[in-house]
């Protein structure tokens, strides 16, 4: 009798699972915003801070929709209010429609050229906003503009547009209004630049001062920050970011948050026997801000108060997250179920200090805008799909290591990886 071929078992894998909201929903209009208020770990600190943090007995659903013939549009819907009725509080609602440019060497997530029509029952009625980015150059132009409003009693009622200049490690841009005042003029100017791992930026915004000289000389109207980071804006790499900021003159805040990718080993009677691990992610945000400034216009400023937030993302269903503050603090958990269009529900539980009490909100989200997203293998980026069908053999792997290779995420080659896992972009 011969000898049967026997194979050899399949190698451990270790399961990378995509996260919530990547890129966050507030990136697909950064190109409208000041680098300065993006940058020094902002943009990660509002994600940390406000997503899935429910209101206090108030609801929130949002629905985002793509056709499958047309990537270059989508739809967002969303409408909110209170639990209990009360007259003075209405419920908001208000639908996005957007179209955005598609090239053979842009990423349909990357948002640089776009617009988008902003329709709701709240002032403004009608906004409609667009951008557009020339990479070749570096140069952008934008503009927002309310077509429809209840009332129009200031400049900035009439819309606000901008120009800007972006690369790897310099930003810069100014924006005005289409009527300005002519103590008015810029209405907001900024210079972000990046040298290693340290970034500095400083902003003008005339708000205080009666005349353009005074204004120019006025503390209060101006804002400068550095930061040290470290890591991408990928979700598969570690990052780290530490900024001080002295806003308008009279505040100074510090700020620090880190992102960690961790393995933990599992058993899951749901997998196959060669899964051994699954790829974690935590985050960990701290936020001070101090009154320095000792005048009468800065009263509305408290004079000191700090947030403290952390999530945690055990798997592709589950987050956790919770918010520490000195007056309140909350707890909330997510759930996910990644079908077609992916499903899913919060719960937030917040306990206020004051009167002791513990109120609860909730919030529904449905959404199909990004691909449909999978479990994934670990160092040659494999797709590891539900059904199993995309497992391929000859795939390394050792405990203890980060699941993908890691030569070419120090070199930043994100191009074997799926798109809700590369970085944001090259774009300061």
């Amino acid at each position: 009798m011969g000898n049967w071929s026997s194979k050899e078992p399949p190698p451990p894998l270790v399961l990378v699972p995509p996260l919530f909201d990547f890129p966050p929903l507030a990136a697909r209009t950064r190109m409208l915003e000041s680098s300065y208020n993006l940058l020094f770990g902002k943009l990660a600190l509002k994600c940390l801070f406000e997503d899935y943090f429910d209101e206090a007995r108030h609801f929130s659903t949002r629905i985002m929709l793509k056709p499958t013939d047309d990537p270059h549009v989508d739809m967002v819907a969303t409408v909110s209010g209170a639990f209990d009725h009360i007259p003075e509080e209405k419920f908001v609602g208000n639908a996005l429609f957007r179209w955005q440019s598609v090239c053979c060497d842009s990423d349909a997530d990357d948002p640089h050229t776009f617009m988008d029509l902003f329709v709701s029952n709240t002032d403004p009625v009608l906004r409609l906003r667009s951008c557009a980015y020339y990479p070749k150059y570096g140069v952008g132009a934008f503009g927002i503009f309310p077509l429809l409003a209840k009332k129009r009693s200031s400049p900035d009622d009439y819309g606000l547009m901008g120009l800007r200049y972006g690369s790897g490690n310099l930003s810069f841009g100014v924006t005005v209004t289409p009527f300005p005042k002519s103590n008015e003029f810029p209405k907001n100017a900024w210079l972000v630049s990046k040298m290693g791992r340290i970034t500095t930026g400083v902003q003008y915004e005339p708000l205080y001062g009666i005349k353009d000289d005074t204004r120019w000389k006025d503390l209060r109207n101006w804002s400068c920050a550095v930061s040290y980071g470290l890591g991408s804006s990928s979700p598969l790499c570690p990052s780290f970011n530490f900024g001080l900021e002295l806003a308008r003159g009279s505040q100074f805040i510090a700020s620090f948050y880190q992102h960690a990718v961790v393995q933990r080993r599992v058993k899951n009677p749901f997998e196959e026997d060669e899964v051994v691990g699954i790829t974690n992610y935590i985050d960990f945000g701290f936020e001070l801000q101090t009154r320095v400034a000792d005048n009468k216009t800065s009263n509305a400023i408290p004079d000191s108060t700090f947030q403290v937030a952390a999530s945690w993302q055990a798997n592709k269903n589950f987050l956790l997250k919770g918010k520490l503050g000195p007056l309140s603090s909350t707890l909330s958990m997510a759930f996910k179920s990644w079908w077609q269009p992916s499903f899913t529900f919060s719960i937030s539980a917040n306990r206020d200090r004051s009167s002791g009490k513990t109120s609860f909100g909730f919030g529904i989200r449905v959404e199909n805008l990004r691909q449909a997203s999978y479990e994934r293998a670990d160092p040659n980026y494999l797709m590891l799909t539900p059904s199993k069908e995309h497992l391929a053999e000859g795939t390394l792997w050792k405990i203890g290591k980060r699941p993908m290779l890691q030569s070419d995420l120090d070199s930043g080659n994100f191009d074997g990886l799926p798109r809700d896992l590369r970085p944001l972009g090259k774009i300061l």
